[in-house]
Parts: structure tokens; C-alpha cells; sequence
């Protein structure tokens, strides 16, 4: 009898045991949860508010708008008190760059779709800021005050010797003013879109070229630099050229930089280097792929070059598919999963992809996914005090693959912040429609 209990006891003990093993007949294997490296499910539009919010409050915390001394680092507050040692007050970016150009454009996109004025009194008051005081240090460097110093306060927008100086800042600009912001920034458009129309370097054929790292270059990067101000003036105005040549630029770095195989653009193309070598240099894509949506996103639905930025568009955006990697981030040379994973290229193709779910370029169910694994990835590079990590710093143009793998990154490249605050608000604004859900572990978008 004792035998039997005892049995009995094992019996009842080993079925116990046996219920708490996961296996193919005690649970259903299918729904066990994987260890994901970023967060995997439906996007969360209160915690994208609080994400873009935490930047924003940085940003607006460490880039004043304030003229002072250098000296004695007293306010400059009228054009009589301004001299050669007169400075912008130190903050940890600068004001007239591209890519904070990048960064108004993203808060007034931010503030129309989370309708928060913060970030369009922000917008405001740094450009009114340059608009006001660009004139004066214009007036004085030619009048010597500066010396043959290109690094007085303003230089940029003063005297732009490069895309880089005018065409994000100008975009910027031309927006705001469409949205009513500001009325002040005529004269300051009007000296960004000559220099890009009339000034840059071109190629015969007029493609917007450079002379470096050799002669008669193409950077994919200037795309970005020049087509959105040109399609904005074409928006603002009505004039039909500033279209026909965005398109026409277009088309040219496309047959030139496209690699088909691939689906992605090269880095850089030189006239009559033979054989070309192409490095997919992941923010440069994304200079291309965030152009070919601000284009579309201002061209008249009626233009007939539209059909074909359109194609470039879905194209593009179906080669970067292929190389998204399984943390959500894409690397920094776009087919070599051995380059690090970057951050700012993530968040372009973020921003773009949900951009072009929210306007009808590309099929959600097919694409919405996709976008909101890039924020969470992104998202896991935002710190807690609003600094975007993981940013590749400035870059030239190379032709071995050295010089991209060890790019450094930091804080402080400013590359990151605009692009990130496009991707928050754009997958916010798909999120709030409600389309996200879970199927069988699988996150799905449904119209």
C-alpha cells in the first residue's frame, strides 16, 4: 500500500512538472515572446510626443539666439555695438547650418501635426534672428571689419559660397513663410535661391556639380542641398522653371548615381573615372530619398515630370527594404552589415516611408511595419535628456571603404536632430490613424 501512494505521489508530481514545460503540447510555441533588441509592437503616439518633446526642450535650451561680446560677454543688442569680436552666444549648434535647417523644417512639420506652437515660436525667432542681422554683418564685411575672415558671425547666409550654406536654410525659410510665420525673409530667400540658381558650379550639360575631391564631382548629399528651396520657390511662386529644373536635376544624378542592381545611389560620381566604384553611404540615400519626398510633397499633382520622381521615389524606397537590418537600423555603408549601425540614415528612411504611407505613395500594409520598427530603433538613441546618439559626424566623399566604417559619431553631429523630429511626427501622425494592430505576434497595418 505504501508502494502504491508513493507511485501515486511520483505520478502526480511528474504530471505537475510536466504542465509547467513549455513544449509543443503544453503551449502554443508560435506565441512565445522572442528577445527583440528594440521595441516590437503597436507605436505608441503619447510616448512620440513625449520622445520629440525631450528633444525639442534640449534643443531650445542649447541653441540661443542671442548676439554678445566675445570679450566681456555682454548682449549686442543694436548694429553700433557690433565690432570684429562680436559672436553668435555659444550653444552646441549652430544656427545657420543645413542641417538645422533640416531642423526648423521638421518643427514646423512637428507643430502642425502635434498642433504645438512651441515649435513653430521656435522656428521663428531663430530665422527672424538671422533675417534681422544677417544685412548688418553683410554691410560690415565689406566694408573690412572682418578682415578676409569667412568665419564672422552670419558668413553663411551673408555671402553662401556653397549649397551647404543656403539651400536646407533656405527651404526652411520659404515654408515659414508659407505658413505665415514670418514676413521678414525676402531679401534672405531671395540671396539663398540666386546663389543655388546662379551661382553654383554646374556641369555642361548644367548639372549641379562640385570641383572636390576632383574635378566636375557629383555629391548625392546635394540634392538635398538645393532641390527642396528650388521646388519650395516653385510652390511660393508659381513658376513653372524652379519645377522643370528640380526634375531635370533629378533625372541627371539618377542616370549617373542609381545603381539599379541595388536599388540604392552611390556616394559620389566622377566624370570619367572608369570603372566608377559606388559606396551607399547611408545618410547620403538619405539626402536623396528625403528629397525625392520633399519634392513630391510640393509638386502640382498635375506636373508631368511628377510621374517619374514618383518612380525614382518607390524605387529607391524598394532597394533600402533589402537592407534593413533585424535591429531596425540600417548600417552605414547600406550592404555592409559589418559597417556600424547609424542612426540618422534610420531616421530619413523612417520619416520617408511613413511619409509616403500617410500621403498614398506606398502601400501601408506593405510599408507601415517597416517604418515603425525604424522609429523604435531610432528611439533607442535618444537620450534622456533629448540628445540623438549614433549620428555619423560631417563627411566628405572617399573612394575605399575605410574611410566610411570608422566615420566617428556623436552628440554633437547635427545630422541627427532634424531627420529624428521628421520620423516622430510622421509615425505619429500614422499611428494616430489607428491602422497599427498585432496578428499572431506580427505587427500589421490595416486600412
Amino acid at each position: 500500500m505504501k508502494r502504491l501512494l508513493f507511485l501515486l505521489f511520483q505520478l502526480t508530481a511528474f504530471v505537475a512538472v510536466s504542465a509547467q514545460v513549455k513544449n509543443d503540447v503544453t503551449a502554443p510555441l508560435h506565441a512565445l515572446q522572442p528577445d527583440y533588441p528594440v521595441a516590437y509592437g503597436v507605436p505608441d503616439t503619447a510616448e512620440i510626443r513625449q520622445t520629440i518633446d525631450r528633444i525639442f526642450r534640449y534643443l531650445d535650451a542649447v541653441t540661443p539666439a542671442v548676439l554678445e561680446d566675445g570679450k566681456s560677454g555682454r548682449p549686442v543688442v543694436n548694429r553700433q555695438q557690433v565690432n570684429a569680436d562680436t559672436r553668435i552666444r555659444p550653444g552646441d549648434f549652430r544656427l545657420t547650418s543645413y542641417e538645422w535647417g533640416v531642423v526648423y523644417s521638421a518643427l514646423l512639420s512637428a507643430a502642425d501635426i502635434l498642433k504645438e506652437d512651441r515649435y513653430k515660436g521656435y522656428v521663428k525667432s531663430r530665422i527672424e534672428f538671422l533675417t534681422e542681422w544677417t544685412p548688418v554683418f553683410r554691410e560690415l564685411a565689406k566694408k573690412g571689419t572682418f578682415g578676409s575672415s569667412r568665419t564672422y558671425p552670419f558668413h553663411q547666409p551673408a555671402e553662401p559660397h556653397a549649397l551647404d550654406d543656403a539651400g536646407a536654410i533656405a527651404a526652411a525659410m520659404i515654408k515659414a513663410k508659407r505658413k505665415g510665420i514670418s514676413s521678414r525673409l525676402d531679401e534672405q530667400i531671395g540671396v539663398y535661391i540666386d546663389y543655388i540658381f546662379t551661382k553654383e558650379y554646374r556641369l555642361p550639360d548644367r548639372t549641379i556639380a562640385r570641383n572636390r575631391p576632383h574635378k566636375n564631382t557629383l555629391w548625392l548629399d546635394d540634392l538635398y542641398m538645393a532641390l527642396p528651396a528650388l521646388v519650395q520657390m516653385g510652390k511660393l511662386t508659381g513658376d513653372k522653371k524652379f519645377y522643370d529644373e528640380v526634375v531635370f536635376q533629378l533625372e541627371a544624378y539618377h542616370k549617373r548615381m542609381f545603381v539599379k542592381e541595388k536599388g540604392l545611389f552611390m556616394h559620389g560620381w566622377v566624370e570619367g573615372m572608369e570603372p566608377h566604384p559606388a559606396y551607399h553611404w547611408g545618410r547620403a540615400n538619405g539626402w536623396a530619398l528625403l528629397t525625392l519626398t520633399e519634392v513630391l510633397d510640393a509638386l502640382p499633382a498635375d506636373y508631368p515630370g511628377r510621374a517619374s520622381v514618383l518612380n525614382m521615389y518607390r524605387t529607391h524606397v524598394q532597394g533600402l527594404l533589402r537592407y534593413q537590418d533585424g535591429t531596425g537600423f540600417w548600417h552605414q555603408l547600406l550592404d555592409r552589415p559589418d559597417s556600424y549601425l547609424e542612426t540618422s540614415c534610420t531616421a530619413i528612411y523612417a520619416y520617408a516611408i511613413a511619409r509616403g504611407c500617410n500621403e498614398g505613395w506606398l502601400d501601408p500594409r506593405a510599408h507601415a511595419p517597416v517604418a515603425a520598427l525604424a522609429w523604435s530603433a531610432v528611439r533607442t538613441k535618444i537620450s534622456a535628456n533629448g540628445q540623438v546618439e549614433g549620428t555619423c559626424v560631417g563627411t566628405g566623399m572617399a573612394f575605399d571603404p575605410a574611410f566610411y566604417y570608422h566615420r566617428p559619431v556623436n552628440v554633437f553631429a547635427a545630422h541627427g536632430y532634424g531627420p529624428v523630429l521628421l520620423a516622430g511626427s510622421e509615425m505619429y501622425r500614422l499611428a494616430a490613424g489607428g491602422g497599427f494592430a498585432m496578428n499572431d505576434s506580427g505587427l500589421q497595418f490595416y486600412k
